[in-house]
């Protein structure tokens, strides 16, 4: 890569590092975990790294310093830092090793004093080495691979590095966890660290000439930058791709939600909403999480207060239709959630109308405060007996069977049942 591409590339690496720490801390804020610990001083790490590297950020810390070629040094251990995090990464959430405690600890300790000694002897090697002499950001490698101190220097990092990464691939290679999200993770770990080793492989080769005085192979040392740079973006991927799919399915579903919660909590009673943004909150960028669980137990609540008004009719009648339109052809066949909530959607759109109606109703004859509900038992409603843990789910499925042709059809048989009878239920 040019100086100028090189920039724009790593600095929008950088960015998106950062953003994504960011975003870590405020998760590692609510659950302070070693994992997430990790991955957090992980992006941070990467971000700087980035920032460093980049020709313009590598040139300013060089006048800072006074070393032209001084940004060498950080990142090189930036790099190791960030590497040697997922290889730990990977050993705690190896399934076997944390049935061993002992020899995960044995394991950690080994792994943790290498990524330590490693730059010790890096920067014991690079301050005593002669680093005078033209400097180009991309080619430090070959620049100064005649030095022998800087030969230590490079064989040392390069040597940790490919042991690193190759480790760590192998080890994603043999992990299977259940959780589909580590699935996820380890896939991309173990592709990102076959990107980053072919660093490795281009560097080599080009350091080996340079030393000799060939430069044949320069631009393959340089090349090798891009396959660096490949495999943070595919890291970066593994480590936030599970929870930005996560983020953007619960923006997805407060929005598939907005039409239930407007009709049985902001058609009931607006009280029921944590603020006066509830009716908005889909639209808010943050704290999606916290959103959606507000919203499920607005829902929730609205659904209750809606309880007394709630007919067996709606329900009896969705039944009915679908018993009915079983004979028919173009007949789709419901599974047993969807009649459960087609039947929820019509008791609730039902009992709404007759609270509207009761309220218009009261209005007339001058009465304020709540209408009266009518008398008799309350009915429950379909589904009342779900776990907490598939709520979520269970209202997602009435609120897209709010507007379905069973659900309406339904309605149309219980207004007609209504108006051939005209004696109000409950009496």
């Amino acid at each position: 890569m040019s100086e100028s591409v090189s920039n724009v590339v790593y600095l929008i690496i950088a960015v998106i590092d950062f953003v994504i720490a960011g975003w870590k801390c405020l998760a590692l804020l609510r659950d302070p975990t070693p994992t997430l610990s990790l991955i957090t001083v992980n992006f941070v790490a990467s971000g700087l790294v980035f920032a460093m590297a980049a020709p313009a950020g590598y040139r300013m810390l060089g006048d800072l310093t006074g070393v032209p070629s001084f940004a060498t040094l950080p990142v090189y251990i930036g790099i190791l830092s960030c590497f040697s995090l997922l290889h730990l990464l990977t050993m705690l959430w190896d399934p076997r090793l944390r049935q061993s405690p002992a020899v995960l600890r044995r394991r950690v300790t080994v792994w943790s004093a290498v990524y330590l000694a490693a730059p010790a002897v890096m920067v014991v090697a690079f301050c005593s080495a002669d680093l005078s002499g033209p400097m180009d950001p991309l080619k430090f490698n070959t620049d100064f691979a005649g030095d022998p101190l800087i030969q230590v220097f490079l064989t040392v990092f390069l040597a940790t590095l490919a042991c690193g990464t190759l480790n760590t691939y192998r080890r994603c290679r043999k992990l299977n966890p259940a959780d589909p999200r580590f699935q996820r993770a380890l896939r991309s770990f173990g592709t990102a660290m076959l990107f980053v080793f072919g660093y490795v492989v281009c560097s080599v080769p080009a350091i080996v000439l340079a030393a000799l005085g060939n430069h044949a192979l320069d631009t393959v040392g340089v090349l090798g930058s891009t396959f660096g740079s490949i495999g943070a973006l595919i890291t970066s991927y593994g480590l936030s791709g599970a929870a930005v799919g996560a983020w953007l399915r619960e923006r997805r579903d407060i929005k598939a939600l907005q039409p239930l919660w407007d009709l049985v909590v902001e058609g009931v009673d607006e009280d029921l909403a944590f603020s006066v943004d509830s009716a908005r909150s889909h639209r808010l960028a943050w704290n999606v999480g916290f959103n959606l669980h507000r919203r499920v137990i607005e829902i929730l609540d609205g659904m209750r207060a809606l309880r007394p008004w709630v007919s067996p009719l709606p329900a009896a009648a969705v039944h009915a239709a679908q018993e009915t339109s079983r004979g028919t052809a173009d007949a789709r066949p419901l599974s047993e959630q969807e009649l459960q909530a087609a039947a929820t959607a019509a008791a609730l759109r039902d009992a709404a109308q007759r609270l509207q109606a009761a309220r218009l109703e009261a209005a007339a004859q001058g009465h304020s405060g709540h209408p009266q509900p009518p008398e008799g038992p309350q009915v429950a409603l379909p589904g009342e007996d779900t776990p907490a843990s598939d709520e979520r789910q269970r209202l997602l499925r009435v609120a897209q069977a709010l507007t379905a042709p069973l659900v309406t059809t339904a309605l149309q048989v219980v207004r007609v049942q209504r108006s051939a009878t005209e004696v109000p239920e409950g009496q």
